[in-house]
């Protein structure tokens, strides 16, 4: 199979391991073209038996051996952390039929939260989890991947998997969370409390990630009444300053706001009993080159 050929099957899928494993847009998409640098320049490339196993191993330890450079770079990072928000992607990128990464890349495991949850494994963990749940790989052929025993593969995978706690019928359908998000933006802006109490969890939890960049919550902002009243005050200081569009975020709709056509908020939510149990907001600059302005 011609290089082209594994770029137009492969791109996607192996985009959305590295995504998840990174949480990172940016990152993904670099370990996945130097992955197909690097298999472009195999001297016995017509050896390789399972092209896409090969790229699957060469994309997973490119992605640990980043996570193990940056832990210090997340321990020193300012604020709550984040993933990189995913916008519109999907089938179209060119994912095979019936590749398993295809159906999830739009589904609850590339949402917010689950990506969150991802975050809590450390970088083996996680690794081992994702090609099993997500890519269907056996634990003899993970356990090639990242170069650890089949018996210590499943170990790690079991471990992991007790360690995610996602209930994806907790999450709504797109057509229900859009009215949901549109609701809630038109009662946030005309101040209905009322409306809104119906929209929010009590018990809500709001986190900003600024990166130390721009202004953001440092500390997550925890209850209905702190973050209504966040938010209104956000409204009245940049009254007319602001504009926001609605677009898919993570598999889910979300918001985007842009202040003063220059600083950049993007929304993502995450839901519990109908109601939105949780509000995340990038406005790292940092986390949003892939996002034009316009």
């Amino acid at each position: 199979m011609s290089i082209e050929e594994l770029y137009k099957l492969y791109k996607a899928p192996l985009f959305s391991l590295a995504y998840r494993m990174l949480g990172s847009v940016m990152d993904a998409e670099d370990i996945v073209q130097e992955a197909f640098l690097s298999y472009e320049r195999l001297q016995d490339a017509d050896a390789i038996r399972n092209e896409r196993a090969y790229l699957y191993k060469i994309v997973t330890n490119r992605c640990l051996d980043l996570l193990r450079s940056s832990v210090k770079k997340r321990e020193l990072y300012v604020g709550p952390w984040l993933p990189e928000p995913l916008i519109e992607r999907g089938a179209s990128d060119g994912a095979s039929v019936g590749d398993p990464s295809d159906t999830y890349l739009r589904s609850e495991s590339i949402s917010t939260a689950y990506l969150l949850l991802l975050q809590q494994l450390n970088a083996m963990e996680r690794a081992v989890f994702l090609l099993r749940e997500i890519f269907q790989y056996s634990f003899e052929e993970i356990a090639d991947m990242v170069g650890k025993s089949n018996a210590n593969c499943r170990q790690i995978f079991h471990r992991a998997k007790k360690s995610i706690h996602f209930d994806p019928d907790q999450q709504p359908s797109v057509s229900t969370a859009e009215k949901h998000i549109k609701d809630f933006v038109a009662s946030l802006l005309q101040g209905d409390t009322t409306r809104l109490l119906e929209l929010v969890s009590e018990d809500v939890v709001f986190y900003s990630d600024g990166g130390g960049k721009v202004k953001a919550a440092q500390v997550p902002v925890v209850g209905f009444e702190l973050v209504l009243k966040f938010h209104q005050f956000l409204i009245k200081t940049y009254a007319g300053r602001f504009t926001y569009s609605f677009l898919m975020v993570n598999g889910l709709p979300g918001i985007r706001f842009l202040l003063d056509e220059t600083v950049q908020y993007v929304y993502s939510f995450a839901y519990r009993d109908q109601k939105i149990q949780t509000i995340y907001t990038v406005a790292n600059p940092d986390k949003l080159r892939h996002l034009s302005l316009g």
